[in-house]
């Protein structure tokens, strides 16, 4: 770089020196900014810095000063704090639904926004024991095309795939490509879904953004609205067990007392509970009784029982009796 051409661009080097190589413990002196400056074929006097600084601050850059020796400049206030950018990282490591490439590719760019000191903080792995990562390396596509097909308030058509014993995807719906109308994305069980009205079906469905294969944008307008005018997405996934779908039932659990932290874990504070008794309580919820929400009981082991209605307990029966067969040895 011409030293003439890059002069006018001097303090524009100085703001990227500051916000790349200085933090709190990391101060960069004026001695260090001219030395850095010159790498980029740029010269300065320690007066010219001076004033540059100066001119950062007045346009709003926290460059803090240190007065102590050696002394020196530093970013102080970032668009994100180093914990902030930690936590950031931690999702997208612990993220299901991100795969393993676009994840480093993200946690580069979070890298960016703070010192390069402070990066290697964040050059950490989330440990997340039998974590798997999603494989379609489009999901980012499909989640932009989704957020403009709500814009523009129009259906989406896309193939949908669900995994083979071979290890090899596989289009369902016969081959043919689903045509929806978005309303919701939704985070549940660590994947993102699409909530969406299927005219051809007559009921809200939902679908795995990462599963989803193909997308485009139809110029037909959504139709379903007036369902989703009272939808509660919150109520929704309570319901559907891991985003399984089901018969919705409203069911009565009988539960023991030490379980009351899981429910409201679960259904929220808001849910319907009634002492029965000094060691248990009644739960009433309304759920979409499908067999992860009997895996979800079976996992509870004796303290919850089926109270109510004898149909879904006798189902629950019935899905318990078939796990038992599969170990029969008789």
């Amino acid at each position: 770089m011409a030293k003439s051409s890059g002069q006018k661009l001097k303090i524009l080097y100085i703001l990227k020196v500051l916000m790349e190589k200085s933090d709190e413990s990391h101060p960069i002196t004026t001695k260090q900014l001219i030395q850095e400056l010159e790498a980029y074929g740029l010269s300065a006097e320690r007066k010219s810095i001076y004033d540059d600084i100066a001119a950062l601050n007045d346009f709003g850059i926290d460059v803090i000063q240190v007065s102590e020796k050696p002394g020196g400049y530093y970013i102080g206030e970032r668009n994100f704090e180093l914990a902030e950018l930690k936590l950031l990282v931690d999702a997208v490591q612990a993220s299901k639904f991100i795969t393993t490439k676009k994840s480093r590719e993200l946690i580069h760019k979070l890298e960016s926004l703070t010192s390069k000191e402070n990066a290697k903080q964040l050059n950490r792995q989330v440990v997340v024991t039998g974590r798997s990562k999603a494989v379609n390396e489009k999901i980012y596509y499909n989640v932009d095309m989704i957020y403009m097909a709500l814009a523009g308030g129009v259906k989406i058509r896309f193939h949908y795939f669900a995994w083979t014993v071979e290890k090899t995807m596989e289009l369902k719906n016969n081959g043919d490509f689903y045509e929806v109308s978005p309303f919701l994305l939704s985070w549940d069980d660590e994947n993102y879904y699409l909530i969406a009205y299927d005219a051809k079906a007559g009921f809200i469905k939902h679908f795995r953004v990462d599963k989803m294969l193909d997308i485009f944008i139809t110029q037909e307008k959504r139709d379903g609205l007036e369902l989703f005018q009272h939808f509660d997405v919150g109520e929704y996934s309570k319901k559907t067990f891991g985003m399984f779908a089901g018969e919705e039932e409203i069911v009565t659990l009988l539960c023991d007392n030490s379980l009351i932290g899981v429910m409201i874990d679960r259904f929220g504070q808001e849910v319907s509970i009634r002492k029965k008794d000094d060691s248990t309580f009644l739960l009433r919820i309304k759920v979409a009784v499908s067999g992860q929400f009997f895996g979800w009981l079976a996992g509870l082991g004796i303290k919850v029982k089926i109270q109510s209605p004898e149909r879904v307990a006798n189902a629950y029966r019935e899905y318990l009796k078939e796990i038992i067969q599969k170990y029969d040895i008789g």
